[in-house]
């Protein structure tokens, strides 16, 4: 029986959003007892002010070292009470009060070992961007044809199951994709568990996330595709996005930025794999 939840939200330079987010947290409805944890990670804009002004969250030290994102939520589930734990990032922002109601649900009729929540994009998202959150969160149709996918942005588990089998401390990317992966489990969507979550990249942070992603990929799965298959992939989302812009005119600028953004992604999730495969042969 679940007698409390921990809410954990990990920040980093989060100004825009943490306000947002903590007051929509402690508006939740119809919900067991909740504490909200918080760890920040050295943030020098007005983050820690912020959080600050939220008395009742508990604010965990930043741990010395560099930030690697499994061993901070390690951290934090060590250092959290309820039976239930949550994670939300600090900018992704519930969208009503019935989130967490939603998002733990599953857990507590004990239909599932994890869930995960619907990532809505945000007012000033790009339209490719807008739609990448309907393909990989909407109704969940799509992503449940893929290999694998979830995603810690808005997730739940119970801390029993995240003490026994922690999160991999030595991925700089992908750690939840790891976690569910590794440890199999009924994973749910919850697809009413909306939060507003979502990021217009540039073409070099493009390269970083999908590099780091590729790198994870390959050291999680045990392969990566070859290259001719990343790009195919490639081309097939640029059709996606043609359909997606040609439905939805006011998106039309973005066509011609969609074919280098595609190639971008998938020749730097490639590259990734090969170094990843690169430092395991030279080890």
């Amino acid at each position: 029986m679940c007698r409390s939840v921990s809410i954990l939200i990990r920040s980093g330079n989060d100004e825009a959003f943490i306000g947002r987010t903590l007051r929509a947290v402690f508006d939740q409805q119809d919900v067991p007892p909740f504490e909200v944890v918080s760890c920040d990670d050295a943030s020098t804009d007005r983050t820690p002010e912020i959080i600050a002004s939220f008395p009742e969250v508990k604010r965990l030290p930043r741990p010395a070292g560099e930030y690697r994102p499994g061993a901070r939520l390690n951290y934090m589930v060590r250092n959290c009470g309820g039976d239930i734990v949550v994670f939300n990032n600090a900018d992704a922002v519930p969208l009503d009060r019935h989130w967490l109601h939603e998002l733990i649900a599953p857990l507590l009729e004990d239909r599932a070992d994890a869930v995960y929540g619907n990532q809505e994009p945000r007012p000033d998202a790009a339209w490719l961007v807008r739609k990448d959150n309907l393909r990989a969160f909407g109704d969940g149709r799509t992503a449940a044809k893929w290999r694998f996918f979830f995603s810690l942005a808005t997730a739940a588990a119970r801390r029993a199951d995240l003490l026994a089998h922690p999160f991999d401390e030595e991925l700089r990317y992908s750690e939840d994709v790891a976690w569910a992966y590794r440890h199999p489990q009924r994973i749910v969507y919850a697809p009413a568990a909306r939060v507003e979550h979502s990021h217009n990249y540039t073409v070099a942070e493009l390269k970083r996330r999908f590099y780091g992603e590729g790198r994870a990929d390959a050291a999680i799965f045990g392969m990566r595709p070859p290259l001719w298959r990343e790009l195919a992939s490639a081309g097939a989302e640029v059709l996606r996005d043609a359909a997606f812009l040609c439905a939805h005119p006011a998106g039309w600028r973005e066509l011609p930025a969609a074919p280098v953004r595609r190639f971008v992604q998938r020749y730097y999730h490639w590259k990734g794999g090969c170094d990843h495969d690169r430092s395991v042969s030279h080890a």
